[in-house]
């Protein structure tokens, strides 16, 4: 008899908790940030800490945890964003884009020679860039009319995140990257505005001249490419009925370009992608098509109540999640959860407002396993965000 009511003791002791070290690793976290939102649950869904678990926060770029997870889901790790090339009897190119994130320097050295060849090398009498994928009046809350290059405007058609990365001495100015030719645009908008010294300034201010680089920047790398450009550079759309002689599928697939995505933390890249997932409505991407589709996702997954987005990249303070509904959409990436890269090396994300700290993710411990994350402090301390990861990972 007593044997058995010693095996049960010992086989109730073992699907206990280790308290002491629970209560070690809250009173930790208490200890470190009282006012600080912390939320720590196990692969079980049970809430090891949960500390003023219950206030919305605003998430920073934390939010592209989520725009990760609804890409996704949305349009599969294994899509590839396009660009299709048209070509008139005149030989006009015309270029339509279609929101690629990564249309860089070392994409259009790829695409280039392909196009050249699909075009042959007489010369181009113009090239017409047409960006009505998405609507002229695109706004994204929170991105301001800065030089900041996390303020770049979103566009069907850009280059470089819609940004220029150059080098100047006075009037001079090269390029910052061996891979970017310079251009008379990219010249004239660094003297305007760029610093003394390397820096890379964003395509805000006006969407004319965004589309102008990208279109200066084309024009560029056909020429590298053996073809040649002799006309202008305008904007319109392509003429009904014309076909495509060349279609750029991007080299990066959707996955890589998220991990890409959440180990830099662009701003841009994660709103292309945002838009895209509007795309599938049909037609014209939208904000609001993106954000109808985004909130069907959360309502199915029963997290309307608690994932507000207004859109996707975390730079807008309108954003709202709680730390519940942010669990969960952990739990729901989890497949996923190598596509992070934190700061520290661990599978995390931070996000960073002027008054807001933000990290959340997956944490390994020696009692529960992996566990979800999510820290959110009203202060300036980032620091402190992984110093209460580090009383969670070694307090479990």
């Amino acid at each position: 008899m007593w044997s058995r009511l010693l095996a049960l003791a010992l086989t109730c002791a073992l699907l206990l908790p280790p308290l002491p070290a629970l209560a070690g690793a809250k009173e930790k976290v208490a200890a470190l940030a009282p006012s600080g939102l912390v939320l720590v649950m196990d692969d079980k869904g049970k809430e090891l800490i949960a500390q003023n678990a219950d206030k919305p926060f605003v998430p920073a770029s934390v939010t592209k945890i989520v725009t990760a997870w609804l890409a996704m889901e949305v349009l599969g790790s294994d899509y590839r964003f396009e660009t299709r090339f048209y070509l008139d009897d005149k030989r006009v190119l015309y270029v339509r884009g279609g929101g690629d994130p990564f249309l860089i320097s070392e994409e259009l050295a790829q695409l280039a020679p392909e196009l050249v060849a699909a075009i042959g090398k007489e010369p181009l009498t113009g090239i017409v860039l047409d960006a009505s994928y998405y609507p002229s009046d695109l706004r994204i809350p929170g991105i301001e009319a800065s030089e900041e290059s996390y303020d770049a405007l979103n566009s069907a058609l850009a280059v470089n995140f819609n940004t220029i990365n150059a080098v100047r001495k006075g009037q001079t100015v090269r390029s910052a990257e061996n891979q970017t030719p310079i251009t008379p645009l990219a010249i004239s908008q660094f003297r305007a505005r760029g610093p003394n010294g390397r820096g890379r300034i964003s395509l805000a201010q006006d969407p004319a001249v965004s589309l102008r680089y990208a279109g200066e920047l084309i024009a560029a790398f056909i020429e590298k490419a053996g073809g040649s450009v002799k006309g202008g550079i305008t904007t319109g759309s392509v003429p009904a009925g014309l076909k495509p002689v060349y279609v750029h599928r991007q080299s990066r697939t959707l996955s890589q370009i998220l991990s890409a995505l959440l180990l830099a933390s662009n701003n841009y890249i994660a709103n292309q992608v945002f838009l895209e997932i509007g795309g599938t409505l049909g037609g014209s991407v939208s904000l609001e098509k993106s954000l109808k589709v985004a909130n069907k996702m959360l309502a199915a997954n029963g997290l309307a109540e608690d994932i507000h987005l207004e859109e996707g990249s975390g730079i807008s303070r309108g954003n709202r999640f709680t730390a519940r509904g942010l669990a969960k959409v952990l739990n729901l990436f989890a497949p996923y959860a190598d596509l992070l890269h934190g700061h520290d090396g661990g599978l995390n994300k931070t996000g960073t407002l002027n008054g807001v700290r933000t990290l959340a993710g997956y944490a390994d411990t020696s009692s529960h396993g992996r566990v979800r994350f999510v820290i959110a402090l009203k202060s300036n301390d980032g620091p402190m965000r992984f110093q209460l990861l580090q009383a969670i990972e070694t307090g479990l």
